[in-house]
């Protein structure tokens, strides 16, 4: 492990992205893999992820908004950048500058995009997204309402230069019967679409359509890519939520902190603001120099999340401060100030897994990671 470097930081196992991706490979086939690293590649550091990806053999990213792209622009990767999300009309221009792919949330979008590029006498790079049934961006087509011409309208605007469609899938995470006929129903209804566009000698282009858990449970779908999120990190959103694969993942990142003073508190005295945990017989605590303005969700307070100190695991007591919160030692030997403790990873031979925050805070590990915030530092594993 990395010597104590602030006063909380993470350790990233960048080199184990690449055994992830070969996991992942297994799964998919001969489909090729879009990484996406939008959010700083869900806090573990956008750049260094995607050049380690791109060491992988990863061709194409996805991003959520224009200045994640320029972000990866600048730092040299020449690879095929997707943004996902909205681009405002007044960063058009960054898309020809950078040759960045733009998502085409609606058909309107699609419209002003083309205008521009008419205007400004270029083509800008794009892919049609299609609403299958997550009513968030893209023309909609699903069983209730199906505006294939708006689809097949996007590829015949002159000035855009449509390389693509995809879909999402919301509930491919869910095993249910329900759930499962959802997300076949979907599939089926990209699959229809694209016969649509080629019915009217259209080609549709690189087609992809499943997210993680789209690969983890709907297998080999022999699209042209599949997005991959957490996956090349090593997690899923939960390892208590069942896939139908299983396989060989290594989380890539671990979260420290520093231990900044131990002291023994007597019966009746009460911890952290709000005073929700009250001391019922002599408790050695340590205070812990990170909180939630580091990512350590104030909802994990008095919830029994433990980290690690000497490699034993201690329960979080009292509510979880800004930039601190605090530990029951009572029990571990010679822990004292400058002392590491492990809130993500190994330590000691025992593990506390990002899991374990996610469910005592009852969200999804997406969130969990993307929440490690920008004042953490992301340090590169050595060895």
């Amino acid at each position: 492990m990395l010597e104590a470097y602030s006063r909380c930081w993470t350790e990233i196992d960048y080199d184990a992205i690449e055994h992830n991706v070969k996991e992942v490979y297994k799964l998919i086939g001969n489909t090729k893999l879009m990484a996406i690293v939008k959010a700083n590649a869900y806090g573990h550091g956008a750049v260094a992820c995607t050049r380690k990806l791109v060491e992988c053999g990863v061709d194409f990213f996805g991003v959520s908004s224009i200045d994640e792209a320029i972000e990866l622009r600048e730092a040299g990767i020449c690879e095929n950048i997707l943004i996902l999300g909205y681009t405002p009309v007044e960063h058009f221009h960054y898309l020809s500058e950078l040759n960045i792919v733009q998502s085409l949330v609606s058909y309107a979008y699609a419209c002003k995009l083309d205008a521009y590029a008419k205007k400004n006498n270029i083509k800008i790079r794009c892919h049609c997204k299609v609403d299958t049934g997550m009513c968030r961006t893209g023309v909609i087509y699903q069983s209730q309402q199906k505006d294939m011409k708006e689809i097949i309208d996007e590829y015949h605007l002159k000035n855009l230069s449509v390389e693509g469609i995809f879909s999402h899938l919301p509930v491919s995470d869910e095993l249910d019967e329900e759930s499962k006929s959802f997300t076949v129903n979907q599939i089926q209804l990209f699959k229809e679409v694209l016969n649509n566009l080629e019915k009217e000698g259209i080609n549709p282009g690189i087609c992809h359509l499943q997210n993680s858990y789209g690969i983890l449970n709907y297998g080999d779908l022999k699209f042209d890519y599949c997005r991959a999120g957490l996956l090349y990190m090593g997690v899923t959103s939960d390892d208590s939520v069942e896939t139908l694969s299983k396989p060989d993942f290594i989380p890539i990142l671990s979260l420290y902190a520093n231990v900044s003073m131990v002291k023994w508190l007597r019966e009746g005295m009460t911890v952290s603001y709000g005073r929700h945990y009250t001391v019922t017989k002599p408790t050695k605590v340590a205070t812990l120099s990170i909180g939630y303005a580091d990512g350590l969700t104030r909802l994990v307070s008095n919830k029994g999340l433990e980290v690690l100190i000497h490699g034993v695991k201690c329960p979080i007591i009292g509510n979880v401060c800004m930039d601190q919160c605090m530990v029951d030692i009572t029990g571990v030997e010679d822990v004292q100030e400058g002392d590491v403790a492990c809130i993500i990873g190994k330590q000691n031979g025992n593990v506390v897994t990002v899991d374990e925050i996610t469910r005592k805070s009852k969200t999804i590990n997406y969130e969990t990671l993307s929440l490690i915030t920008a004042r953490v530092p992301r340090l590169e594993k050595r060895g």
